[in-house]
This record gives structure tokens, sequence and C-alpha cells, in this order.
């Protein structure tokens, strides 16, 4: 049967504190509402839609393709912002599921048991449900004799015995989507409390029709965890990390102290690679097989070959191929591109360059907007001077170089093949294939053994 998804994303998120609305507060390195939106993708025939409201400019903008979006205007309750979204969803599919935007933890899974049972249901509505000892202000469930259920009754509204029931509405409805639905939308009456259309009242209404309503009950408490404040907001990080961390260590990988480890929801790590603790892959994380990533490490935006060493370092925009070692305390800047067989040393920063094959890039040195040559050295303490107060400037440096340690390179500059510098030279012009510069400013002293075999001195 073909399902129809609405989520509620319009409310103000009062208890958040926040400019930022609150669906759009970030789980794992995506917006709540990001994950709400992955767990019905398998679900739904037609694009969801997301009732708008409170932020709708930023909550739109984020969503753009995503999904179908209503506004919510003025905000009178969450049966009213159901019947936003009549004229996009009346009639088009045989279901409608409802869900509140900011439960980021329920799976796809548990939406398609829900579904299931609801297909079987001769009755118009089920709903899904959660036993626990912590009623975190959710309503309480009534049963008929016959476990169908009677009505849901809001906390602020519930007698001492209603408020010791243990079963909670999680907020998840899977609905026929019939003339019924529509028709009892309206007929819902206003809460005189809040001046609000609860759409929680609609179970009364089907109890008051003779029409049954079923329940799923969650086995996994967490699951019905909404997000209200950011105390739950950390609730629910905390609980998406061990999922995700969880699910990569059966796939393969191994991590010596889940608790401090921080992956995000996208990342991607290959078998038998191992994070150790207090590391952090944030964003579009690409790690391959036979890694070794951490201690004290983050990594964001950036993809690694296999069987990479990075040790107490931060990568940012960064490629990493095969074989390569970093660290500690080193980092790769946005557009660092380091080929297979680097080595990067302690505290060294590249940027914008691609370091060759084989490059030794020695510890407290910085590259920045360069192309460095296969198997070139680069010593200790080697800067290259890129940036003139106004423009960056490009340094080139060729295969098989040596460049000593301390040594500033003034860009624009070329280094050709073979070429050297001696330790503390200060090098403003290009130097050729197989010279040795020296000095500050540097100067050519020395022709070095080139292709012929021959090695000539220069005039002083």
């Amino acid at each position: 049967m073909k399902t129809s998804v609405v989520l509620l994303a319009a409310g103000l998120g009062t208890r958040m504190k926040s400019s930022r609305p609150k669906v759009l507060h970030p789980i794992a390195g995506k917006p709540m509402i990001w994950h709400i939106l992955e767990a019905v993708k398998t679900i739904a025939n037609e694009k969801p839609v997301v009732v708008i409201g409170h932020g709708a400019e930023q909550v739109s903008q984020f969503l753009e393709e995503k999904a179908q979006m209503v506004r919510q205007e003025p905000q009178l309750g969450t049966a009213h912002a159901v019947l936003q979204a009549e004229s996009l969803v009346k009639g088009k599919t045989d279901l409608v599921l409802v869900c509140y935007a900011d439960m980021p933890l329920l799976r796809a899974e548990t939406l398609q048991h829900l579904i299931d049972v609801q297909v079987k249901n001769k009755g118009p509505m089920s709903i899904l449900t959660v036993i626990s000892e912590d009623p975190r202000g959710f309503g309480r469930i009534l049963r008929k004799q016959d476990n169908s259920v009677e009505a849901i009754i809001e906390e602020t509204a519930a007698s001492r015995e209603q408020l010791s029931i243990k079963e909670l509405n999680v907020g998840c409805y899977c609905f026929n989507n019939s003339h019924w639905l529509w028709d009892a939308l309206h007929r819902i009456p206003k809460n005189p409390d809040k001046d609000e259309y609860y759409l929680t009242d609609i179970v009364g209404l089907a109890a008051a029709d003779q029409l049954p309503v079923q329940a799923v009950t969650l086995e996994d408490e967490q699951e019905a965890i909404g997000v209200n404040s950011r105390v739950h907001l950390s609730e629910v990080e905390g609980a998406m990390r061990s999922r995700i961390n969880r699910a990569h260590m059966l796939n393969g990988v191994t991590l010596t102290d889940p608790g401090s480890t921080y992956v995000d929801a996208d990342v991607v790590i290959g078998e038998d690679t191992t994070i150790m603790p207090n590391t952090f892959l944030q964003g579009e994380v690409r790690i391959g097989e036979n890694c070794v990533i951490g201690p004290n490490t983050i990594i964001k935006d950036s993809v690694i070959d296999a069987e990479c060493s990075i040790v107490a370092s931060v990568l940012e925009g960064a490629r990493v191929e095969v074989r390569v070692h970093i660290g500690p305390f080193a980092r790769l800047r946005k557009g660092a591109h380091l080929m297979a067989g680097v080595h990067m040393g302690n505290f060294g920063e590249v940027k914008e360059s691609i370091l060759g094959p084989g490059v030794k890039m020695g510890h407290f040195s910085y590259v920045g907007n360069a192309n460095i040559g296969a198997e070139t050295n680069i010593g200790a303490g080697t800067i290259t001077c890129n940036f003139d107060g106004e423009h960056k400037h490009e340094t080139t440096i060729g295969e098989h170089a040596f460049i000593g340690s301390d040594t500033m390179l003034v860009a624009p500059l070329k280094v050709g093949d073979r070429a050297r510098t001696g330790a503390g030279a200060v090098v403003t012009k290009n130097v050729p294939p197989d010279t040795l510069v020296v000095g500050m400013p540097a100067r050519a002293i020395k022709k070095l053994i080139g292709e012929t075999g021959i090695k000539t001195e220069s005039s002083k």
C-alpha cells in the first residue's frame, strides 16, 4: 500500500532558548530533521510533506528539494498542523504517516512496523507507544478490554490514577487516507486551556465512532526521546552516537573506546581500521581499510585511503592516499593532498598543496599553495612564503629535491628536479634542476650530478 508522510516541524521550541529553529539543531553532524527524513525515505511513496512555521525561512532553505513544504500560520496546535497538509495528501495514497520532526531516533524499521499493523487494522488509525518509567510529559494511553486504544490523556489533564500509567504516547500515527481522517480533524474541539487543536483527541473521536485504534509498542525506549530542550538534545546525541559506533563495530571497525569516539552520521570506515580514543570524525569523511586513526585526532570532510596512520592531528578538507603517515600534531587544511607513501612529521601544516608520492616533510614546516614532486625531502622548519599581503602565489618543487632545514621559499618560485637548498636559505629566484643554492638571498654555488653524471662547479 502507498504511504504519504507528514512531518510536523512548525513548533517554536521555546525551551531550546535559541534563535535557530529546533529541527535544525545538529545531531551527529546533521540537522535533527535530516534523521527523520532518512528514516521515512524508504517508506514514503510521495515526497514527504513538512509543516513549517517558526523559522520557516531557515527550515525551507535546508529542505529545498528534500520535501514538500506547507506553512502553518497561525500555529493552532498539532491537529491544525496536519490539516495544513490536506490539499497535498488527501486521496493521493492509501495511508498517511504523521510524526514529529523532533524525534530523530525513530528507525525506519519501527515506522514500517506501524504501517504494517495499520494495513491489517479494520479501524482508521494505529499509534506508536512506549512503556517507560520516565513520562517526559507524554500523554497516557488508555486501553479498552479488547486491548485496543480508547484515548490519549494529556499529562496536564490526567487524574492521579491515570498518571500512574506507564504506557505513553510517542506522537507517531498511521492513518487510513480516507474521508474519516480529514473529517475527524475538522471535528476536533479546541482545547480550552491552550486554545489549540490537539491531534491526540482524534483517538477519542475514533472510539466514539466505534472504530478500533491499534498500537505498536516500542522495543527500544530511546526511540521515543523527543527534543524539547538542550538536555534532551544531549541525550539524543549520546544515543545516536552509540548507535553509529555500534554499527561501525559490527561492520569490522575497531573502536578502542567507543565512549570517547565521535563519528558523524555520514562517515564511512573500512574494515580492520582502528579508531583510537578522543577521535572526532565530522562531516563527509571516508576512511579506507587497515588504518589507525588517533588518538586525539579531528578529521572533517576528508578522504583517507587504506593503510594510513594519523596520530593526534587535525584534517579539514584533505585528501590522503595509501600508506601515508601523519603526525603527531600535524594539520592538513582545505585542499591538502598527500599522495601515496607521504610522511608528514609533527607540527607541520599543509594547505592547498599537493605532496607527491614518497615525499618526506619534516617537522615544524608550512607548505601552502605548492606542488611538490615525488620523493622530495622537505627539511624541518621549511616555509613556503606564499602570501605577499594581497595575493597568494604558487611554489613548485620537482622530484627528488632536497630542501634544507629552515629554508624560506618565497613564491612565486620553481625549484627543479634534484635541486638542493642549504640550511637557512632564503630562496627568491627559480632554482634550475641539479643545482645547490645557499645563503640569504640564496645563490647557486654548485652544479650537482645530473642525468649526465657530470658535476661542475659554478663561479663565485
